[in-house]
């Protein structure tokens, strides 16, 4: 539908979708920035002990052959094929992390009083991932040390949030 002045009705306008492209582009650059976090933190653990490309590929079995093969981890060579393939996955799940962040942050720049159930909602869900890796993958945990989980997830949430901070320096949270 267009009005007399020929412009176009109930469309974003270009302000608006100038900022979607920003904030799309910022869950972009947060998401690869974790996930390369977190690979690179597992590269520098897996490569120190010995082993470089043990994580992803111990991850990879786990993903995409149901952990046929974990039974003796220490025995397991690393395979660039599994790891290559568990990089694409993880990829995927911090892009998609960071496309939510970001559009949470926007929320919250417009409801500053939304900011404090966004932060507790990242608690909650770093929590579940930890409760949930330690129930479901106890294979997976047996075969990785569980702090470099945690310190691996928590270095990538940081990498993201100083980047975010970086982007969004007027953010307000409120109880």
């Amino acid at each position: 539908m267009a009005s007399v002045s020929g412009e176009t009705l109930g469309g974003p306008s270009q302000g608006e979708t100038v900022a979607t492209s920003t904030v799309d582009q910022q869950g972009i650059v947060a998401g690869l920035l974790g996930a390369a976090t977190i690979a690179l933190w597992f590269l520098l653990l897996d490569s120190l002990s010995g082993r470089p490309l043990y994580t992803p590929t111990v991850l990879g079995i786990w993903v995409f052959r149901h952990g046929e093969g974990l039974a003796s981890p220490d025995t397991l060579a690393p395979s660039f094929e599994m790891a290559m393939l568990f990089t694409w996955i993880h990829a995927l799940v911090f892009l998609g992390i960071g496309f939510a962040v970001s559009r949470l942050l926007r929320v919250a720049e417009r409801h500053p009083n939304l900011g404090f159930g966004i932060l507790l909602l990242f608690v909650v869900f770093e929590s579940g991932f930890v409760v949930l890796t330690m129930t479901v993958a106890q294979d997976v945990v047996s075969a990785l040390a569980w702090p470099a989980v945690l310190i691996g997830n928590l270095l990538a949430a940081a990498a993201m949030g100083a980047y975010f901070w970086r982007h969004h320096p007027n953010l307000r949270i409120e109880p």
